[in-house]
């Protein structure tokens, strides 16, 4: 959900450095008592800001293995992957999560991840094992788009808009912000899914047709989000005035869950016209000092009982076929049924000339 960061996980608040215990196997105490090395007690785990699982589900895991995970959380989803691409061969970590199919190629291209094919790999569609090597490994998906706030849209008695075509309306004009593609996973999917669904040389025109209809553009999604949209708890406190904003599916469902009181039904929609499938993976970085801890962490990450826990700690989507959404994500969720989306080898070969080409037709 980066995010990527997973935003969705954001509006709860940013969770800093913690600690977690997770599965380990038995491969970890072995190679460590063939070597004579001490028995490893730790893996890392870097991340982006909204990594999250309960105490329940790593407590089961904490009976079945001494080791813990040490999680170092390192900001938005693109700050956090440049990172480690700064640090190659001598990593902070053991495994990385939060690199989504926006930024992959970057990771990959850099080396930062060595293969290791999961266990339990096969209960994950094919649709979401982006990585031929298997250098990484699908952990969630979500659906970066635009949500609306409901009470505006029953106030003025006007529709909420559906489409990238509805935005660039007159009807909508002033009333969209979005956050900087250069600086924000959820700007960069929106903007990836604009150019899917205009083409190459399409995606500009519309985006001019965006800026003379009053897109307002900032440089996270906390600030769009809490601060700018009109719908979330946050942004009625920050009296925010644009009832259209660039977030995620799993947004609406959030904000039943941490309602003051928790409403019957959401305050925001979705358009559903609008969204771009993001998925992100875990990967054993290159440099490990507790490789094998980090596979045992990788294999947790895509079990069922951490798949099923995972939507309402992070607001994103298991990807094993196995795994159930909880109910709170049935009810108020949204199922994007076409969502746009983009192979990697393309998002990797235009992704930086697209960023400075929206910079030079929005942001000047």
């Amino acid at each position: 959900m980066t995010i990527k960061k997973t935003a969705a996980a954001a509006i709860v608040a940013a969770l800093g450095v913690t600690t977690l215990a997770a599965c380990g196997t038995e491969d970890a105490r072995d190679a460590a008592g063939k070597s004579g090395a001490p028995m490893p007690k730790t893996v890392t785990l870097v991340s982006h800001d909204s990594f999250n699982a309960s105490k329940e589900v790593l407590a089961e895991f904490t009976k079945q293995t001494g080791l813990t995970v040490k999680v170092l959380k390192a900001g938005d989803a693109g700050e956090a992957v440049n990172k480690e691409i700064l640090t190659k061969g001598a990593p902070q970590g053991d495994v990385f999560f939060g690199v989504d199919n926006t930024l992959l190629s970057r990771a990959l291209d850099n080396g930062i991840f060595v293969p290791y094919e999961a266990e339990g790999v096969e209960r994950v569609p094919a649709e979401y094992r982006l990585d031929k090597e298997n250098r990484v490994t699908p952990v969630d998906s979500g659906d970066i788009c635009v949500n609306y706030d409901k009470k505006y849209f029953a106030d003025k008695k006007l529709a909420p808009p559906q489409t990238f075509d509805d935005l660039a309306k007159p009807a909508y004009r002033n009333l969209l912000v979005v956050e900087n593609p250069e600086r924000s996973s959820p700007g960069l999917g929106f903007l990836l899914g604009t150019a899917a669904k205009y083409g190459d040389d399409g995606w500009q025109d519309y985006w001019t047709k965006l800026k003379a209809n009053g897109v307002k553009t900032v440089d996270s999604w906390e600030l769009a989000y809490n601060q700018e949209f009109s719908g979330s708890a946050g942004g009625k406190q920050a009296k925010g005035d644009r009832p259209l904003v660039v977030s995620y599916a799993s947004s609406p469902p959030v904000e039943v869950l941490y309602g003051e009181p928790q409403p019957k039904v959401a305050p925001t929609g979705v358009s559903t016209g609008t969204c771009f499938r993001q998925t992100e993976f875990a990967g054993l970085l290159n440099g490990a000092k507790n490789p094998e801890g980090g596979k045992a962490l990788i294999d947790f990450l895509i079990s069922k009982k951490f798949q099923e826990d995972m939507p309402l700690q992070m607001f994103v989507n298991p990807v094993a076929k196995d795994a159930v959404l909880p109910e709170l994500f049935t009810k108020h969720g949204v199922v994007v049924e076409k969502p746009e989306t983009m192979a990697p080898e393309k998002i990797a070969e235009k992704r930086d000339a697209w960023i400075q080409q929206w910079s030079s037709l929005v942001l000047k």
